[in-house]
């Protein structure tokens, strides 16, 4: 088996169904076609039915069944499941009776899966055409990457930026929520945490990639183990590629392919006229709580043998204060 490609869900019942679709549209463009051409037409059901039997030409001439396709549904109540056994047969479906955050999701895929690659990808998602094909031939060829992406795009064209990222060390922190990097875009200095001295029109290699498009080495799970379930959303990428990284490998940034990524959709009510649901606020301010435990626990895991107490206090002391000015944005939002 070459590829697993992992997708966990969270009612995005229709960000889903069209991500399925482009994933299996990306499995059978014809080599020719140019990687850029959108998803517009939909898959038949039916013809789903022979993704076991397509290969990949491009990296070793395989003919036997070299990919598989999992979606792990983390308790859903939109009916995700059900569309999901309905339309597309050949998806191996993993029902959660409970929502086990993304670690944990993503885990449970994972010990399924059989491929010598593994592709955590987002539910919002929508992949072009050969851009599997062309990860695959990427990772084939550079047996010493460990993890990669390719270029992730938001709805309008631009790049997601986490995609792209450096790691979050107290002075990548302090510089990008002081807005310097706003400011420096390009500096050295000032733009760790996005790199953005970097040519993003070539291969490079990054610190960490976003886990909506998380190409994986067999060989990094066996070496540094699978996703640390302490995360239950956000920073379970970026702990992850740190451990990729202390483990001798390179993690890359393979702009010659692409996906685009409809942010901020799972687990999320859609807002009308500027107004949000009780039940879709109390979702918000739980998920924006877990950003300042998610970076007090990343910085205990990796960094506080590295740096003083002072420096530790001051970072965390600022990511607090940031979950809070962002808890009072939602607190002046009309329900």
């Amino acid at each position: 088996m070459k590829l697993s490609v992992i997708i966990l869900s969270y009612n995005t019942k229709k960000l889903l169904e069209d991500c399925l679709d482009s994933v299996y549209r990306s499995l059978i463009t014809d080599r020719r076609s140019p990687n850029t051409v959108p998803i517009k037409s939909r898959i038949p059901p039916a013809l789903p039915r022979v993704l076991g039997a397509i290969g990949i030409d491009e990296v070793g001439n395989h003919r036997s069944p070299v990919t598989e396709t999992i979606v792990v549904d983390n308790a859903s109540s939109d009916g995700s499941p059900a569309m999901v056994s309905e339309k597309f047969p050949w998806v191996k479906l993993i029902k959660n009776p409970h929502n086990y955050g993304f670690s944990k999701g993503n885990n449970l895929g994972i010990k399924r899966a059989r491929g010598k690659y593994i592709l955590l990808l987002n539910s919002d998602t929508k992949v072009f055409p050969r851009t599997l094909r062309v990860m695959v031939g990427f990772m084939e060829k550079n047996p010493d990457v460990g993890l990669s992406t390719c270029r992730v795009e938001l709805s309008d064209g631009s790049l997601d930026p986490a995609c792209h990222r450096g790691f979050p060390t107290p002075w990548n922190a302090f510089t990008y929520f002081l807005g310097l990097e706003r400011f420096f875009p390009r500096s050295r200095l000032f733009a760790g945490y996005h790199l953005g001295w970097l040519d993003l029109k070539k291969t490079h290699e990054i610190e960490t990639p976003s886990g909506a498009f998380y190409f994986i080495r067999r060989e990094v799970l066996d070496q540094v183990g699978f996703l640390d379930e302490d995360f239950f959303m956000y920073g379970e990428d970026i702990d992850f590629s740190y451990r990729v990284k202390k483990g001798g490998w390179k993690i890359m940034f393979v702009p010659q392919t692409k996906i685009t990524h409809y942010k901020k959709k799972s687990g999320r009510k859609k807002e009308e006229q500027g107004r949000l649901t009780r039940k879709a606020k109390k979702i918000r301010e739980k998920t924006i709580g877990y950003f300042f435990e998610t970076m007090k626990l990343f910085y205990d895991r990796h960094y506080k043998t590295k740096y003083s107490l002072v420096v530790r206090f001051l970072v965390l002391a600022g990511v607090w204060l940031l979950t809070q000015i962002k808890l009072l944005k939602l607190k002046m939002k009309k329900v």
